[in-house]
């Protein structure tokens, strides 16, 4: 393990509810985690990144938290969250554990006193107002107000659902609640903190409406770098700690300020998730994002796929290839033997720029959106607001087996896996050298250029291409035709089969350049 690990690191999102059942209740948990922690260690990893598994009524699958410092029943306890810990460092995996600052769960012990009586302290840590009517008219992230009134003439805030109060980051009892909550976690051999919406802590106090041309009153507010200082103070009292933070922020100067040298130690790159299948647009968003984390000298990421978007399988097999939550694409066509074959490009692509790469669970599996979930099976609180659910992504892995639930549990899966998995399954492309699995593995397992200088490599229109260092290339063909591979020494991996010296549409190739 080296210092600054997370710089270059692959990291795989492993979603609990979904990864692997231990206890056949047909929801994921540490147990079933810990089980399959092999298949994590022979797929090359660096660290997981776990999603939310602490105590939670789970109105947003357990991002809704009411304690910090334990771990939902659901998964297992705290000891279970320990050993598995100490597992994944023995295997050579760091551990990074999600944080939910903005809001907590409404079955928190701070909301219900600070409901009970309107003199408790624990009032103060939230957003609640006296009115006659809605204090704002702000719409939450999941759509929808975000206001709930508690009786005729108070209501309290919530960017998410009403079961997520937001928390009053002005209050030194919630920035002190955190840096504690941050310190268990890194006592515990957490290597690394996930910060979900960094960007929300704060909002204007005069409470403006949102209007064109004027500051945001709850998006990216000065205030916030005050904190993230503070939790890098601490997490530099720990040896090769890492905060990375989910900013969405179109503003790359804005984004960048979040890692700065005395804040975040990453955050992940949203412009790319959605960014379009074109050589011109990704080509100018590598551009943008290598040039933005320069400036700061932070490490750039790269993400396809997560717990909340579109599986890009599905993304890349439609005739629109972007991704944004106000652009609901669900249900329109999808050619997933297309979307399938950029995917796989799209592995070398990531897996080969500089930065770290975070691969989310069942993508190495090649897995598709599952679109075909009944609706009153839907879990997903975004599905009432925004008629777009995240359900879709977040089915369980399959692991072996010809028909669901391919022994991801012995009971009923918490969401339906589709019967064509039988072929996705992690049994089936172990040891098949045309696999989604094995492309991963071997890919992974190449990146041994990952210290070395990138540089963009001519190879005309439509094509993207770099060099890392004197040795190595990556060429991907996004042109509408098949295009002649550099010279070269040898291929040591290609996305897709190759046509003499030519490679295919929407096909990657990693080259080894010296004679």
């Amino acid at each position: 393990m080296t210092m600054q690990w997370w710089r270059d690191a692959v990291i795989y999102q492993v979603y609990p509810r979904s990864f692997a059942d231990g206890d056949g209740d047909g929801v994921g948990d540490i147990a079933g985690i810990r089980a399959r922690l092999g298949h994590l260690r022979d797929l090359g990893v660096d660290a997981i990144w776990m999603s939310p598994w602490y105590p939670s009524p789970m109105a947003d699958a357990g991002y809704d938290v009411s304690d910090f410092r334990d771990i939902d029943p659901v998964f297992g306890d705290l000891s279970e969250a320990e050993e598995l810990i100490a597992e994944a460092h023995e295997a050579g995996i760091r551990i990074i554990i999600d944080i939910v600052p903005n809001h907590i769960s409404s079955e928190h012990p701070w909301f219900k006193a600070a409901l009970k009586s309107e003199e408790a302290p624990e009032r103060d840590y939230f957003w609640f107002r006296k009115s006659q009517n809605m204090p704002t008219k702000w719409i939450g992230e999941f759509g929808g107000t975000a206001w709930t009134r508690v009786d005729d003439d108070t209501w309290y805030l919530h960017l998410f659902t009403p079961e997520q109060p937001d928390l009053n980051w002005e209050h030194p009892a919630v920035r002190s609640e955190f840096e504690s909550i941050l310190r268990f976690w890194f006592d515990r051999g957490a290597d690394g903190i996930r910060i979900d919406s960094a960007a929300l802590l704060f909002k204007d106090p005069a409470l403006p409406e949102v209007t064109d041309g004027e500051p945001h009153p709850f998006h990216d507010l000065d205030a916030v770098h005050d904190v993230y200082r503070s939790w890098r103070r601490i997490a530099d009292e720990y040896p090769d700690r890492a905060l990375i933070g989910e900013v969405w922020m179109p503003d790359v100067e804005r984004f960048t300020n979040y890692l700065r040298p005395d804040e975040l130690h990453a955050a992940f790159n949203f412009d790319f998730l959605g960014c379009a299948w074109d050589p011109y647009l990704m080509r100018s968003c590598i551009d943008r994002t290598l040039d933005a984390h320069a400036r700061v000298g932070a490490p750039p990421t790269w993400v396809l796929s997560n717990h909340d978007v579109t599986r890009h399988v599905t993304r890349y097999g439609r005739a629109d290839t972007t991704f944004s939550f106000e652009n609901n694409l669900d249900g329109t066509p999808v050619d997933l033997e297309l979307g399938t074959r950029r995917a796989r490009a799209a592995a070398l692509l990531t897996l080969s720029l500089p930065g770290s790469a975070y691969v989310y669970q069942g993508e190495e599996l090649g897995l598709w959106e599952n679109e075909s979930i009944p609706e009153d099976q839907i879990q997903d609180p975004m599905y009432a607001r925004r008629g777009h659910t995240r359900d879709g992504c977040r089915v369980p892995l399959p692991w072996s087996g010809d028909e669901p639930p391919f022994d991801f549990t012995t009971g009923a899966p918490w969401l339906p896996q589709p019967a064509e998995w039988k072929d996705r399954t992690v049994q089936a492309q172990t040891g098949d050298p045309s696999s989604m699995l094995e492309l991963y593995r071997s890919a992974i397992r190449l990146r041994t250029f990952k210290d070395q200088e990138f540089a963009w490599l001519d190879r005309g229109e439509g094509v993207l291409a770099w060099t890392r260092g004197s040795d190595f290339a990556c060429v991907l063909n996004l042109s509408g035709a098949p295009v002649p591979l550099p010279e070269h020494r040898t291929v040591l991996l290609a996305s897709g089969p190759l046509d003499g010296d030519l490679l295919p549409q929407d096909t990657a190739v990693w080259l080894s350049l010296r004679k």
